[in-house]
């Protein structure tokens, strides 16, 4: 672990290196990436503009809802760079043979060779914004939540990464430049909002299937004092960490598929 970690801290660094060379890109990017970010803030308050709630959930309660998918989503956002992109570079351009050669897992080699780092502005808007609706709703958290607020946001990462993880996995079998990966991504803006807006299927699959719920609305119930969600709040961990497994697994299956191209 300890190796993991200094290797960790040395491709970070490296690569904030090399990014901040071009000081004027990097700038243009996280500009861009906050003007999205705004502009999904305020989609939230246009809405809101017409409807005084949304089917019992005030707009303070959605808008931290959505500030919350906005902190674990930031940091996958920071490392998923190479899991959009797989497909083509490491598969089809045969640059996992370059990973293969190294001595340390192709997971950690892919995930954080490098980072969109523009995408952390998403962590700090969001803490700043669920600070500011903690305010308005006047909840006041204790030693413990804020334990569970912590447990909560790295298990959403976990989950982010791995239905990703194994999407991208399946390059490993179906070799294509795009992959399946841009339309699940497209599905994070359904867990932005209370799943009971939506039917059941819709309920079931972004639980159990795809479990972006998971990852955003039920971690919210418990700090927004909604108690009918308590048991799915405590059994995010358990998801991230099932899912967290499944994924390894398929990704190593795939590694142990992988044909080089022989170029």
């Amino acid at each position: 672990m300890r190796r993991h970690l200094r290797l960790f801290a040395l491709y970070f660094a490296q690569y904030v290196k090399v990014r901040l060379a071009y000081k004027a890109d990097f700038f243009i990017a996280f500009f861009s990436s906050m003007a999205a970010t705004v502009i999904a803030f305020g989609f939230v308050l246009v809405l809101f503009t017409k409807i005084p709630k949304l089917q019992g959930w005030s707009f303070y309660e959605i808008l931290f809802l959505y500030a919350f998918s906005l902190v674990p989503l930031g940091f996958f956002n920071v490392v998923s760079w190479n899991l959009y992109e797989f497909g083509d570079i490491y598969i089809i351009q045969g640059q996992l043979d370059r990973v293969l050669l190294r001595p340390v897992h192709t997971l950690f080699q892919v995930l954080f060779e490098r980072f969109r780092i523009e995408s952390l502005q998403e962590v700090v808007t969001g803490l700043a914004v669920i600070a500011i609706c903690r305010a308005h709703l006047g909840r006041v958290w204790s030693a413990l939540d804020g334990a569970w607020f912590v447990l909560m946001i790295f298990s959403a990462v976990l989950i982010y990464l791995s239905v990703f993880l194994i999407l991208t996995s399946a390059s490993f079998w179906f070799e294509d430049r795009v992959g399946i990966v841009p339309p699940v991504f497209n599905m994070l803006n359904f867990g932005r909002y209370p799943l009971t807006i939506y039917n059941t299927f819709i309920q079931f699959m972004l639980s159990w299937i795809i479990p972006f719920g998971f990852a955003s609305f039920y971690p919210t119930t418990h700090f927004l004092g909604r108690p009918d969600f308590e048991m799915y709040f405590h059994l995010t961990p358990l998801v991230a960490a099932v899912f967290a497994a499944l994924a390894v697994f398929v990704w190593n299956q795939g590694v142990r598929n992988y044909s080089s191209t022989g170029t």
